[in-house]
């Protein structure tokens, strides 16, 4: 006879806490049904159909569970399902409580059903969908506590945003690309913003005072040499380019110290931005930045002579120019490393654009309103 649990929960919104406890119970059981219920008593941020949407997406992975959502008294509905059990993943004692009051509740039902109770891995009990939608309404990372597509339904409930990001080679225009669809937005009724993490590390090395920045900058003249110090306390942002990107190992150095800070500056900038958010990067594959805007990237392509050619205009010579084009992973490498990044995620899209000259400004922004389409900008 075929052993059926039901896993009850909001699911405002699943979060990784959840998922780990539903594939626990499918190792136990024969098959899981998730059941997403609606209580009269609590406020939802997304409604019942949208949650029990992205529970489908988040367990897509788990053959043996079924998505349903259910009113009435849950041993009830288990009853009717044919289940003998009732999971419940408890993280404290509030938790254990809670749940064995529940439990007297179902045996004065006289239904037959028992509660198997699994208990949150330590390193999974602080996550509660509370704290998530929490973090994100500060603009807070969340893709360690919940599943990409979740990620994004947060994104643009809370926050009014949807993420897309630009990357490939040096010289490949991303910029550009940025600037464009700020003016198409204009142009359509959509608001726009690009964002570029070199100009973010380009304020912490030239303009930021907080202490941090301050502690960062000190932190990049030990790690590089004296030379790099300006008499005011930034940062020589030439003299440091001289150090790092004749050494690939010394660049991966710099990159490894400004992750951080570039992140925490991105928190506050992107605080009350409403609308299409452009996260532009060369290094968003090579830094693993892809969640971000949850594998939702365009890759920018150039051609060679394109590519020389507006390096040279930026005052570089050859042997500079040779450096910067070394230092970076080539377009079809980071291609495949989204692809792959995608596939393991099982969310995201890649758009590639041909940005070499002469610009083909009809098919940008053709590419504009594909991504608008998309990620259903409309509204934002």
């Amino acid at each position: 006879m075929k052993r059926v649990a039901v896993y009850a929960f909001s699911g405002d919104p699943i979060t990784f806490g959840h998922i780990h406890i539903i594939e626990r119970a499918v190792r136990a059981f024969d098959e899981v049904i998730v059941a997403i219920g609606r209580n009269p008593a609590k406020k939802y941020l997304f409604s019942l159909e949208e949650r029990v949407d992205m529970a489908k997406k988040a367990l897509v992975h788990l053959p043996q569970v079924r998505v349903d959502m259910f009113t009435g008294l849950l041993v009830d509905y288990a009853q009717e399902q044919g289940a003998g059990f009732i999971i419940k993943g408890v993280r404290n004692n509030t938790d254990f409580d809670y749940e064995n009051a529940l439990f007297g509740v179902g045996e004065s039902q006289k239904a037959g059903v028992d509660t198997l109770i699994f208990m949150a891995r330590p390193n999974l009990a602080h996550i509660s969908s509370s704290v998530v939608k929490a973090i994100q309404l500060e603009h807070g990372f969340i893709h360690d506590y919940v599943p990409l597509p979740v990620k994004q339904a947060l994104e643009r409930k809370i926050s009014g945003q949807v993420l897309v990001g630009i990357s490939g080679e040096v010289g490949a225009g991303k910029s550009f690309i940025g600037q464009k669809f700020k003016q198409l937005g204009d142009k359509k009724g959509v608001t726009v913003w690009p964002f570029e993490l070199d100009a973010i590390a380009l304020g912490i090395l030239e303009r930021y005072t907080e202490p941090y920045y301050v502690k960062v900058r000190q932190d990049l003249v030990e790690a590089f040499g004296p030379e790099i110090a300006s008499e005011d306390g930034f940062v020589n942002r030439k003299a440091l380019g001289n150090v790092v990107f004749q050494n690939a190992e010394q660049l991966r150095k710099l990159n490894r110290i400004l992750e951080k800070p570039v992140l925490l500056r991105l928190k506050k900038e992107l605080q009350g931005k409403r609308g299409l958010i452009l996260l532009n990067s060369a290094l968003l594959m090579e830094a693993d930045l892809a969640p971000l805007s949850n594998n939702c990237m365009i890759l920018v392509k150039v051609d060679k002579k394109t590519q020389k050619d507006r390096l040279k205009e930026r005052g570089l010579n050859s042997l500079q120019l040779k450096h910067r084009l070394e230092s970076q992973l080539r377009y079809d490498l980071k291609s495949q490393l989204l692809d792959e990044r995608i596939q393991t995620d099982g969310f995201g899209i890649r758009w590639d654009f041909d940005n070499s000259e002469p610009v083909q400004e009809a098919e940008l922004e053709h590419l504009f309103d594909q991504i608008c389409a998309d990620m259903k900008c409309e509204g934002l």
